[in-house]
């Protein structure tokens, strides 16, 4: 089995295992593969049963649900071969099951209990273990209390077998001391940069052979990609809204049913803590007037957090009368209180004074026009899907559909790269691509309520332009190339100059750059200029790195071993040592694991396989 896929066996592997014992269990509901053919599989004595294999694909479909927030079907994970991975998953906790069997590896009755009781889905009101709950939450999963805990009792088992294989793997320093080391080293070096400000003269002009000569060299980079040549009919809100009549007296009833947002009272942004008694709230205030404390310190000093005391935006409207006559009259102080509340003597706290506000109806009515106008296209683009749909049924082309409605007419070449006009649209784009020479068209969404119907009139195989008709692109892309190679040529130049005696700094302006590490990334220098500094071997080497609009002449300054007690590498070197000990388990008890499957044998039965795959949706 090669690395990734034994990888993936492990994962579904640990999947199975906890999941066992902390996954909440109520399920989709399960029938029962009984009779003779209900064994998928073995491995040895260990039996893998249509039942097992059933809850574990129904318990896959479940995790990849709550995972993604999406419904998950059966055939989306067949699709991805999930249901091969939770099969493979069961063969290998069968083999450590086997294993831990002949090893008389077991647990009792008690801690089989323990087990069960930390459950959670199985945690009455009252938080701790219902054995009401328990029976129900099986039942609902297809499960008898007795096969779960023979379950439990085996992952328990399995869990001990690991620990034995596994536990107390030590690898030795020098490997995390090893790859720090190299994590952790820097590099300084300077920089002289060549751009097309540095040339002695600048770039001619191309000239009409120049031209021709680029494009017969460089075909692949003017030749236009497979395409997809599409006609299609769509109406949009957009395109019908001059067309849309608005109602003054709809656009005020918009404006009256949004007045608050419109028209604002004086408001506050406060935080309130409440007191016992008036004497502990004075004795407080007088405390931060006196600058002994300040409000942080005593929400702290009651247990509570500022997320606790804050509440928000308020008007004088929100508060009793005693609190906003005594806020609202006052302007200037942060501190405000006591003041009698129904929680009690209170102190509040304003962090920022909002001023009244109003926006008239002139003022909003473009915004509400916009808005109404908008959902009238909708709706009047929505009420036309009947009569658009009878077309396309009837066998009416997109040409007579745009001739008879309000749709208009459009042709495109897509490729993946198309972004304009309809193909901004990802509904357009899907449809684009899946489409098929002869497909009848229907009627489609667009994202913004419009309509669309397509017609995939031919598939257009790469092409090469003529050079008549793209001069302009092929004169950009010359220029490209030819200022990428005369400064390359210029700073090859000036590398000529510093092995006669000239120093980096006598040939130009320099820059610095100091304890850089591998994975940093300069944004103003080519992408391989850090890879390139890391290859070079002495302190004085020199190199030129060519780039797109500039080459840069670089010089090694210095080499900068990794700081063994430096906080970065501390912990740099707790990671590794974690990441390599993990490493390691998992490959020597996945290899356990095979070795295991290997001695004892497996077998798997189709027929059983193909019959729970029926039994899905």
């Amino acid at each position: 089995m090669a690395k990734t896929a034994a990888k993936k066996v492990g994962n579904i592997f640990v999947w199975i295992l906890m999941g066992l014992l902390f996954v909440a269990l109520a399920g989709f509901g399960i029938g029962s593969f009984s009779g003779g053919a209900s064994r998928v599989g073995s491995v040895g004595d260990v039996e893998i049963t249509a039942d097992d294999y059933y809850r574990a694909l129904n318990n896959e479909i479940r995790a990849q649900i709550a995972d993604t927030g999406e419904v998950v079907t059966f055939a989306q994970l067949r699709a991805r071969g999930v249901d091969e991975q939770v099969l493979t998953g069961l063969i290998a906790r069968a083999a450590l099951n086997h294993e831990a069997a002949q090893m008389g590896i077991s647990v009792g009755d008690e801690e089989v209990a323990r087990q069960i009781q930390q459950v959670q889905a199985f945690q009455g009101t009252s938080g701790n273990f219902d054995r009401d709950t328990y029976e129900f939450v099986l039942a609902q999963q297809g499960a008898s209390p007795r096969e779960f805990e023979e379950d439990t009792r085996e992952d328990i088992s399995r869990a001990l077998l690991q620990t034995a294989v596994v536990g107390g793997l030590t690898p030795p320093a020098i490997f995390a001391e090893t790859i720090a080391a190299y994590q952790g080293e820097t590099r300084d070096f300077t920089r002289l940069t060549v751009g097309r400000g540095e040339l002695a003269e600048d770039l001619p002009e191309p000239s009409d052979e120049d031209l021709a000569a680029y494009y017969e060299e460089n075909p692949q980079r003017f030749t236009r990609p497979e395409a997809r040549r599409i006609t299609y009919a769509w109406i949009t809100p957009d395109q019908i809204l001059d067309d849309v009549d608005l109602a003054e007296d709809e656009l005020r009833g918009l404006y009256e049913d949004r007045l608050s947002l419109y028209v604002q009272p004086e408001r506050r942004l406060l935080e309130r803590l409440a007191f016992g008694s008036v004497e502990e709230a004075q004795a407080a205030f007088d405390a931060i007037a006196a600058e002994e404390t300040d409000f942080d310190t005593l929400v702290e000093e009651r247990d509570l957090t500022l997320e606790d005391v804050d509440i928000g935006e308020v008007s004088a409207d929100d508060l009793g009368a005693a609190a906003a006559e005594a806020i609202f009259s006052d302007d200037e102080s942060e501190i405000i209180g006591p003041v009698e509340t129904g929680l009690g003597p209170t102190l509040f706290r304003v962090n920022a004074v909002l001023e009244a506000s109003e926006i008239t109806f002139e003022e909003a009515r473009v915004d509400l026009a916009a808005e109404m106008a908008e959902d009238a296209a909708r709706r009047e683009i929505d009420a036309m899907r009947e009569e658009m749909d009878d077309m396309l049924a009837s066998g009416a082309t997109l040409e007579e559909l745009s001739n008879d409605t309000a749709m208009s007419l459009g042709t495109i070449d897509y490729t993946l790269a198309s972004e304009d006009g309809i193909a901004a649209y990802d509904n357009f784009r899907d449809a684009a691509a899946e489409v098929e020479e002869g497909d009848f068209p229907i009627l489609l969404e667009l994202s913004d309520g419009g309509l669309f119907a397509l017609r995939l009139d031919e598939v257009v195989p790469p092409t090469l332009p003529p050079l008549e008709g793209i001069e302009d692109e092929v004169a950009e892309a010359w220029t490209i190339s030819a200022l990428r190679d005369a400064v390359a040529a210029r700073a090859t130049e000036l590398l000529g100059q510093m092995a006669t005696g000239a120093t980096l700094e006598d040939l130009g302006d320099t820059a610095e750059e100091r304890l850089i590490r591998r994975q940093d990334l300069l944004p103003d220098l080519p992408p391989t200029t850090v890879a390139q500094v890391f290859q070079m071997d002495a302190v004085g080497d020199v190199v030129m790195i060519p780039g797109a609009e500039a080459a840069h002449v670089i010089r090694l300054d210095a080499i900068n071993s990794a700081t063994r007690d430096g906080p970065d590498t501390s912990i740099l070197l707790l990671i590794l040592e974690q990441t390599i000990s993990q490493s390691i388990a998992t490959d020597i008890f996945e290899a356990y694991g095979q070795a295991t499957q290997a001695e004892a044998g497996f077998t798997t039965n189709s027929g059983v396989i193909n019959s729970v795959h029926a039994a899905f949706p």
